[in-house]
């Protein structure tokens, strides 16, 4: 028995809909696809999303109110799960929560540090606030949006105006900024060669240039997925992290540990929408790891939440099926062990 007849005998009509767009390369035109689109309206993924949007098309959290992350945030990841399951950017709902979104945005292109008394790093906004600007801030709000279709939006090409205006110059992105001065990234996600760079928010600004037509081969998400790859980091029990919280079988906590985990199929996916090829050995390796994880039945299993193995299978047979073995894709960083916290020489 193969993947197939397995994935497309799932329950939701999304995932058989993307199995069978994306993996059996069936036209939207076809008559099983566009039964599937109707049958969306019901599926369970979709309507745990809907039945927690706001009258303004801002989404409140399943755990009873905004929370700690603020609507903004409820929001965009609201948006990053309806756009993965395959809701269209005309939908009602994503309309309406995109269009919230984009009233949130500031004159400069990017979306406020602080929204309804929170802030990011969970500070007090006075004169010792730690955090003047984390790309985090604009970073995960363009990603829903992003995720949603709406990437080429005039308003959301501000958005990554800003977010590009706050690279460092060696690439990647910082933990953030205190005035004109960079603050370091704590060592579980500090970002590999780089000193003042951070994987976390590194991770999230290259996801969301990975999803837009023309910047995902940018030179700034080339160097950013380059150090990203760097990171070698093979956790087995973190591997489809990334999909069961876009899908909602996650819970979307934590601010700079948001990307704490370092999820191999989260980084496979970066690697086919950013082009890095099979070329490089640590694309190579990763892809090596994943397959020895593979079950008997071609699936691979997501033990903290079974129901989500599936929906984890279809995401990695997507990336290992659009992954070349040549590209111009070139690495700039060298193989080098990374620790989080090295120890420091003693003096004597």
């Amino acid at each position: 028995m193969t993947w197939a007849p397995i994935l497309l005998a799932d329950p939701s009509p999304s995932l058989r809909l993307l199995v069978l767009r994306d993996l059996l390369a069936k036209p939207e035109t076809d008559g099983e696809i566009e039964e599937l689109r109707k049958l969306q309206q019901r599926d369970a993924y979709v309507s745990r999303f809907l039945d927690l949007q706001n009258k303004d098309g801002s989404f409140r959290s399943g755990e009873g109110g905004g929370g700690v992350l603020g609507n903004i945030r409820l929001t965009a990841q609201a948006l990053m799960g309806l756009g993965y399951i395959g809701l269209e950017p005309d939908h009602p709902a994503v309309q309406k929560a995109a269009e919230y979104l984009f009233a949130q945005q500031s004159l400069d292109g990017g979306f406020p540090l602080v929204t309804q008394g929170v802030i990011l790093d969970g500070g007090r906004l006075d004169e010792d606030v730690k955090y003047h600007m984390i790309p985090l801030q604009t970073a995960l709000p363009l990603l829903g949006l992003a995720w949603a279709g709406y990437a080429c939006d005039a308003r959301a090409e501000r958005a990554y105006d800003w977010l590009l205006a706050e690279e460092l110059p060696q690439g990647g992105w910082p933990s953030g900024r205190h005035a004109d001065q960079y603050v370091f990234a704590g060592g579980y996600r500090r970002l590999a060669h780089s000193k003042f760079g951070c994987r976390t928010n590194t991770t999230a600004a290259v996801s969301a240039l990975a999803l837009h037509p023309t910047r995902r081969t940018s030179p700034s998400a080339r160097r950013g997925l380059d150090l990203l790859l760097a990171h070698e980091h093979h956790p087995a029990s973190a591997l489809g992290f990334e999909v069961a919280r876009i899908i909602g079988a996650e819970p979307p906590r934590g601010a700079f540990t948001y990307f704490k985990r370092y999820d191999v199929a989260q980084i496979l996916d970066l690697c086919w929408r950013i082009g890095a090829s099979l070329e490089d050995p640590r694309v190579d390796n990763n892809v090596k790891f994943v397959r020895e994880l593979q079950g008997p039945y071609g699936l691979w299993e997501y033990e903290r939440h079974p129901e989500v193995s599936r929906w984890v299978t279809f995401d990695l047979l997507r990336s290992l099926s659009r992954l070349d073995r040549e590209t111009d894709w070139f690495s700039m960083e060298p193989r080098t062990p990374f620790q989080a916290y090295p120890k420091k020489p003693k003096r004597f």
